[in-house]
């Protein structure tokens, strides 16, 4: 697991770096973080050659519609499930045509959703060697878990970009 001490910005700065050794591309499906993992990822200079965008489908329909989650998914599992979040990676990735997708879904509160607490986030990497979920449950305010999330999905990303770096070095030549 990525250092938990890790700034979002060097994350992000990680991510751009491993996407550019692998000649690959990003784009981003985001729910609970609201766009705040577009713009981690674009507050790095030269994010353009490697980041190709990202749609914040914050209301549940909008999951459906814009990033092709399955609404009878959504009916049976509501928004904030691992499911939807791979759903959702795999939609943002599968939209921009890039290589790997990456999605936020969740409850920051102060109210809970769909039975679960705030603080429930499931995160998601859609990529070349198949689909991730991560679950967390994250301690703090709105503001805070929000913040955690984009770390924890930034984090889940370079560890998946770690892993394809050392698989694309021992292919063969």
């Amino acid at each position: 697991m990525t250092d938990p001490s890790r700034e979002p910005r060097e994350l992000a700065e990680d991510v751009h770096y491993l996407l550019r050794g692998l000649g690959a591309t990003l784009a981003v499906g985001e729910s609970l973080t609201g766009g705040l993992v577009g713009a981690q990822l674009t507050s790095v200079p030269g994010a353009s050659e490697t980041f190709l965008g990202a749609v914040t489908a914050y209301a549940t329909a909008a999951k459906a519609t814009l990033l092709d989650v399955d609404t009878a998914l959504l009916e049976r599992v509501g928004a904030v499930d691992p499911a939807v979040a791979v759903a959702m990676a795999r939609g943002a990735r599968l939209r921009f045509g890039a290589t790997f997708g990456l999605a936020t879904t969740g409850v920051a509160g102060p109210d809970g959703q769909d039975g679960k607490d705030p603080g429930t986030v499931h995160l998601a990497v859609a990529g070349p060697a198949g689909e991730r979920a991560r679950s967390l449950l994250l301690p703090g305010d709105r503001d805070q878990i929000r913040a955690a999330a984009v770390a924890a999905a930034l984090g889940l990303l370079v560890e998946e970009l770690r892993q394809e770096t050392a698989g694309a070095g021992k292919r063969p030549g």
